[in-house]
């Protein structure tokens, strides 16, 4: 295969050539490869950090497995059962893995969204919120007959717990493992084929409402803490072992997916919610609204919210329950079995256990590619490499190996945005004085399709930093944009698709600044835009055009405009005031449609009787070049010489609005006749409504429009419109 070094700095080289092409305008000193050493060692530390802090550890639980990548994902890279990166659809395997504790921080990044509200997008808000998923309900205990410890169960409705018939565990939980282990020899034999079968199903495809639930019964009983029921304990696929405690009550009336279950099993339903809809029993549909408490000892005729508050309470007074807070949110398992990653630093001692490698030694670096083997197998290729795998322990002296599993990459976005603050400093990750001066980061712009990976692993890391007091803010990124993709004919561009375009092609068609500019005036930044439905050689034509208008200017530098004709410094001067505050709420595509106004009217003047000589043709000419200097630079600089200045016109700055041109003497008054425009005529701005209204009845058209009908209402908005309805 392609050795990942030669072929990631490949790529690097080439997208900064398009970039530098593009006329990206970026700081090149401040560049970061985060697959270099001066980097990664700065993962290393922060993985150190965390491990000091207790939020990196280790543990052997079912994880989320590519068959085809060979390698773990974690919960946020399964997106809807398939591999995020090769769409393979997902299994379990139970490994020995390095997490970080990113549930230690769920209260604060949930409520922390809520200083986010506008100035995220509320669909990544709602993404992350729902991720997170915190839910407050009970912890009860159910006894099993026959065993010591009890069973704890967290439910958000133990209001519902006398309308509990059976009991599910999660088959690839250690609590179904154990049970199995102590049922009947057919049962075991049962309960491994099952078992074995669930770890080839997904979670999306096992939580899913639409498929049959399988599970087997384990042949035990839980007892009802409420009412002293036994309730037969089943294994089944349609509960997950990571959510909870792996173990629910099932309420069969009252939870769709239970019922569905109970009456695939031939299992008891119990209404105990009086909501006045069919019995679930007949109707096969569970009833999960609202209603008075039935069937419920001395809950009876109480209401949800009342009923859940007394269960927890004498629950909790005997010691069978107490109130609990769940999440969705699971720890981010960052072991990954590939070579290309930031190696972890930890050393295995027989004798000494886990030993972080001192921060004196680091970076690890990566073994030499050469000789090893890196195709996907299940294990790391690092493991192959014994002359780095073998060392001696930092603790003790005595042999020991290395961790052989690198990080997800992730971790390298977590916190990247910091190293930019000193991106080639061997004594620190990043310095805490220019972190006060340039952090938090102002405006960040990135996909939605990273709202629960990289943007939630960002705050993660920041709020850990904070923590051990290597910045004063929690939040990484103040402000967010989240981008559209660039499409061809409707869909993502690919080669298997056949509908890829290639940015080298447009630029050596249609030029940089032409590109740039349809880019900007196709959309607003935050939609999709089809590259179909746009046309580079149109922007061309719009370039030419205003640089005609700065090649036409005859006025010498530093002319007194306010001596120039006062429609176009109008025109210029309400450009002034709107173009800023496009730009500012990136509405780019409306601030290239401003510009291409001001040609308009810059234009008309230099054609008319204004000439080139007048000196609101230079302001307005000058102004041009400012804006495009944003989106088609080459042109601007170059129009910004033909005005006679020097370089840059990027480094100019706009002119401040003058107010007393901004008010209009004359605009556009537009009269409706039933909702149709039937005429238009420029009236004063100081119009009155009777006298506007007046206008508008003697026009010719409007009385045609009129004719043979009886006016029924008139409104009059001075100075802009008249809107006349008929009966």
């Amino acid at each position: 295969g392609l050795d990942p070094r030669g072929w990631t700095y490949d790529n690097i080289a080439q997208q900064k050539a398009s970039m530098r092409r593009y006329a990206c305008s970026f700081d090149w000193d401040r560049v970061l490869i985060t697959s270099d050493p001066e980097y990664y060692k700065w993962n290393q530390w922060l993985f150190l950090e965390f491990y000091n802090k207790g939020l990196a550890y280790r543990k052997n639980s079912n994880v989320n497995w590519c068959p085809s990548c060979q390698t773990v994902l974690a919960n946020e890279q399964v997106v809807q059962g398939l591999c995020e990166r090769c769409d393979t659809a997902v299994t379990k395997k139970a490994l020995t893995q390095w997490y970080f504790k990113v549930t230690d921080y769920a209260d604060r990044l949930l409520d922390d969204l809520d200083t986010l509200e506008g100035a995220w997008p509320a669909k990544v808000l709602t993404m992350q919120r729902n991720w997170i998923g915190r839910s407050y309900g009970a912890e009860v205990k159910f006894e099993i007959e026959g065993r010591k410890n009890p069973i704890e169960v967290y439910t958000t409705r133990p209001d519902t717990l006398f309308g509990a018939t059976f009991m599910v565990v999660a088959a690839d939980s250690d609590l179904a493992a154990e049970l199995a282990s102590e049922a009947a020899p057919e049962v075991r034999i049962k309960f491994q084929d099952f078992l074995e079968e669930t770890k080839k199903t997904n979670d999306i495809d096992r939580l899913a409402t639409d498929r049959p639930k399988r599970g087997i019964d384990l042949g035990r009983f839980a007892i009802n803490p409420v009412n002293g029921e036994k309730l037969p304990i089943w294994a089944a696929d349609y509960v997950l072992a990571d959510y909870g405690t792996g173990a629910i009550m099932a309420v069969p009336a009252h939870d769709q997916r239970d019922l569905d279950f109970a009456r695939q099993n031939n299992l008891p339903v119990q209404v105990v919610v009086d909501t006045g809809e069919d019995d679930p029993s007949v109707s096969g549909v569970a009833t999960t609204g609202d209603g008075v408490m039935v069937n419920s000892g001395e809950l009876n005729g109480l209401k949800k919210i009342e009923a859940i508050a007394k269960i927890t309470e004498i629950l909790a007074a005997k010691g069978l329950g107490k109130k609990a807070k769940n999440f969705r949110l699971r720890d981010w398992l960052i072991s990954r079995q590939r070579y290309w990653g930031t190696p972890i630093p930890i050393v295995h001692c027989e004798t000494c256990g886990e030993v972080p490698v001192p921060a004196s030694e680091l970076p690890i670096k990566l073994p030499d590619a050469k000789g090893l083997d890196l195709s996907p197998k299940g294990t790391s290729p690092l493991g192959g490499a014994s002359d780095w795998v073998n060392v001696t322990c930092p603790k003790c002296g005595q042999a020991a190996k290395r961790d052989t599993d690198t990080m997800d990459t992730f971790v390298d976005s977590s916190w990247y945005f910091l190293r930019f603050l000193s991106p080639n400093s061997d004594t620190e990750a990043f310095p805490k004085e220019e972190a006060k001066k340039w952090a938090p980061v102002d405006q960040y712009v990135g996909g939605v399709t990273h709202a629960i990976l990289h943007l939630l692993y960002a705050r993660f890391f920041t709020k850990v930093l904070h923590d051990l007091g290597h910045v004063e803010f929690e939040e990484p990124f103040t402000r967010l944009l989240n981008q559209g993709m660039v499409l061809m004919n409707g869909s993502a561009m690919s080669k298997s698709r056949g509908n890829l375009v290639r940015l080298s092609e447009q630029l050596d068609e249609h030029g940089v600044d032409a590109v740039r500019l349809t880019m900007a005036f196709a959309g607003p930044p935050e939609d999709d835009i089809d590259w179909a439905d746009v046309s580079p050689a149109a922007s061309a034509k719009f370039l030419a055009r205003a640089w005609r208008c700065a090649k036409d200017v005859t006025s010498q530098p530093g002319v007194d405009f306010a001596t120039g004709d006062n429609d176009l410094r109008r025109a210029t001067h309400l450009f002034l005031k709107e173009f800023p505050e496009q730009i500012e709420s990136f509405k780019f595509n409306v601030g290239v449609a401003k510009i291409m106004e001001l040609v308009n009217a810059l234009r008309k003047a230099i054609d008319g009787s204004a000439g080139g000589s007048d000196p609101a043709v230079r302001e307005a000419a000058e102004t041009v070049a400012k804006a495009l200097s944003l989106f088609a630079p080459y042109t601007a600089e170059d129009m910004w010489q033909l005005l006679g200045h020097k370089p840059a016109v990027a480094l100019a700055g706009f002119a401040e609005p003058i107010a007393s041109l901004l008010v209009r003497d004359s605009l556009t008054a537009v009269v409706q006749v039933d909702g149709k425009l039937r005429d238009k005529f420029e009236v004063s701005s100081s119009i009155s409504e009777a006298e506007l209204e007046a206008l508008a009845m003697a026009s010719v058209n409007v009385q045609n429009a009129l004719a043979g009908k009886q006016i029924k209402n008139v409104i009059v908005r001075a100075p802009k419109l008249v809107n006349i309805a008929t009966a």
